[in-house]
């Protein structure tokens, strides 16, 4: 899947979640006001960035708690597989802490927001050379969510990351300090 075909799914999901809790929305459907969590997903990005420019799919998966309806802490892990061109080659996993604040439109239908931080490993095959940095960056992102039962939640949400290298180990030959990755994907919440 690319970052196109990627980004166009989570474009008609998006509009199904916002059309969806006016069709399918039952007062019955009642979240839960504490619990943990865990999720999984799976998306498209376009890392930005020299010779970093590319775009592929993505995984994810996390386990979270939510206190209340407005409120919950993930952790999560993404792995964003290979990216880049001939020269310059990466591969790039980590781990997300987030903090997510969550609007209830409807009974089961939100929109939330996310910040926190993404602990990453990523791996630079560029020039002959080889190198992997593990590095601590700000993530940001925003989404909507709709309550498919008491404890299913299907999501889609756009997430924005980045990583840094240092250019002098390569010689000056990689023009920048690292990609940037926007993310767009899909994925179910199952709540215990």
């Amino acid at each position: 899947m690319s970052y196109k075909s990627g980004l166009a799914t989570v474009t008609v999901l998006s509009a199904a979640f916002v059309f969806a809790p006016a069709t399918w929305a039952k007062d019955d459907v009642a979240r839960d006001e504490a619990g943990p969590y865990v999720s999984g997903s799976y998306g498209g990005y376009k890392s930005h960035g020299g010779e970093f420019d590319d775009e592929n799919d993505l995984f994810g998966a996390a386990l979270g708690y939510q206190f209340n309806p407005m409120f919950s802490l993930e952790a999560e892990y993404i792995d964003f597989g290979n990216f880049g061109n001939d020269d310059v080659d990466g591969k790039l996993k980590g781990l997300g802490l987030s903090a997510i604040g969550r609007l209830p439109l409807t009974q089961s239908f939100g929109i939330y927001g996310k910040a926190g931080v993404f602990a990453s490993a990523f791996d630079v095959d560029a020039f002959d050379n080889s190198k992997t940095y593990d590095d601590v960056n700000p993530l940001v992102g925003a989404g909507v969510d709709f309550r498919v039962t008491d404890q299913l939640t299907a999501f889609a949400e756009y997430d924005r990351y980045n990583v840094d290298i240092d250019k002098s180990d390569f010689n000056g030959q990689v023009n920048n300090d690292g990609p940037d990755f926007d993310t767009g994907r899909v994925g179910l919440k199952f709540q215990f």
